[in-house]
């Protein structure tokens, strides 16, 4: 044999030693994970002990597992290596548990075990993190799930969860997810975005700001509009922080999400069928029992069905002041999507009985946009003003101005701005005690698109 042909048999050789040793260190992981989870058992989920107790019980029982494992020869930066990697398993959420904790990661897309994304200051980015392999990712997804009372498994591949912080959780897994599981979770800040937090990020104007701040006080029921991912969520948490703090607030969500300051807040959250496919809870059963809870202000995290129906009906019953929000590309889209979603409550009402309703019961949609720059503007705030024969009219009294152009870095140079229109629910509000002030309403030029 040549000395070539030795070399490419060495480098060979030194190949499949890295492949098998990669294959026992991965073995070695799952058995020790095992271990760990049986050896402790209940005591991992014991709120009686704190988080320090609790890792350094796990900590414990991986050094004892480890030193009864012989298998694998490890360096003692490996064995450090190892150890953090299967605590953060057990006690986090395993690989993808630093971008939990990074407050720049917006969103963390899982797309299978070995390809992980995460949206990083608005934008899509593909990182080189890994599990090991599907089943390591689905004990974290049940984990999560586990959590706030959810199950996933073959007769339930797919759920809506959140963590403990109130992100948002999306699992899927087989056999409805081919080359999955996936999981997706939308992270919401530590500290909550106020409303002068969107008025520093641009995401709409101090008029604007102020506005719809007086529009909340005055009882207007406002939808929150926008594709996924535009900030709808996190503007109605703002919104509904303008409610004043001696009102009964009820929310209603899927998942718990909205975290409101104020002292009086009922908060509702929606449930899954068991395994024998009963006792679901909708939200649109939980707006229908809020109605006898004696709110002040309903607020539902999302409008998607018949629900839509119940909450027409609130508004134009006495229960003034509502705030959902509803997945939409326009404001006209929006009330568009309302008639349909009356449609599928399963009631037989010619359309322009519905288009009266949501004439009467809305006042405002505030829309949103997730613009190509990663940011989230508000580009529409519309004032719903009555009928004109079957359509429903509408005028615009703020508009995102797109014809200022893009700076060299490609972001958006446009700000909301007025349009000079006073709202016809002025004289109302004043009626009320609230003022809308001029100022509120002065108008820029807007600049031609380019």
């Amino acid at each position: 044999m040549s000395l070539a042909d030795r070399v490419r048999a060495a480098k060979a050789s030194d190949v499949t030693t890295d492949v098998q040793r990669d294959g026992m260190r991965q073995d070695l992981r799952r058995k020790l994970h095992y271990k760990v989870v049986e050896g402790l058992g209940p005591s991992l989920y014991d709120r009686q002990m704190t988080d320090a107790e609790l890792k350094l019980r796990v900590m414990e029982m991986l050094e004892w597992a480890l030193d009864q494992e012989e298998s694998v020869p490890l360096s003692r930066a490996d064995r450090l290596t190892l150890l953090q990697e299967i605590a953060d398993d057990v006690l986090g959420y395993g690989p993808i548990d630093p971008f939990l904790s990074n407050d720049d990661v917006s969103e963390v897309m899982v797309n299978g075990p070995h390809s992980v994304w995460i949206e990083y200051e608005g934008k899509l980015q593909k990182t080189a993190t890994r599990f090991v392999d599907s089943t390591h990712l689905e004990r974290i997804i049940e984990k999560i799930v586990g959590q706030v009372g959810r199950r996933i498994d073959e007769s339930t591949p797919m759920v809506d969860a959140r963590l403990p912080d109130g992100s948002r959780v999306n699992a899927i897994i087989h056999p409805l997810a081919i080359g999955g599981p996936y999981l997706t979770i939308r992270k919401f800040a530590a500290d909550p975005f106020t409303a002068e937090d969107l008025v520093d990020n641009g995401t709409y104007s101090s008029q604007a700001k102020e506005f719809l701040r007086r529009t909340v006080e005055g009882r207007m029921n406002v939808i929150v509009s926008g594709a996924t991912g535009s900030g709808k969520t996190t503007m109605l948490n703002v919104l509904s922080g303008f409610i004043p703090d001696e009102e009964r607030i009820v929310t209603i969500e899927d998942a718990a999400e909205l975290r409101l300051n104020q002292f009086h807040v009922v908060s509702l959250e929606a449930r899954p069928s068991n395994l024998e496919g009963k006792g679901a809870v909708t939200i649109r059963d939980l707006v229908k029992n809020s109605l006898r809870m004696r709110p002040d202000r309903i607020v539902v995290g999302e409008a998607r069905g018949g629900e839509a129906l119940d909450m027409l009906q609130a508004m134009n019953t006495g229960h003034d002041g509502s705030l959902t929000t509803i997945h939409s590309n326009s404001p006209r889209d929006t009330l568009a999507r309302i008639e349909t979603m009356v449609l599928m409550s399963g009631m037989d009402l010619p359309i322009r009985a519905i288009r009266e309703q949501i004439a009467s019961a809305v006042d405002l949609v505030v829309h949103l946009h997730r613009l190509r720059d990663g940011t989230r503007r508000v580009t529409h705030v519309t004032e719903v003003v009555g009928m004109e024969g079957d359509v429903i009219t509408t005028q615009d009294l703020y508009l995102f101005d797109f014809g200022m152009g893009i700076d060299p870095d490609g972001r958006y140079k446009g700000h909301l701005k007025s349009s000079g229109i006073r709202p016809s629910f002025s004289e109302h509000l004043q009626n009320l005690g609230i003022t809308l002030p001029a100022e509120l309403f002065e108008p820029e030029r807007f600049e031609r698109r380019k």
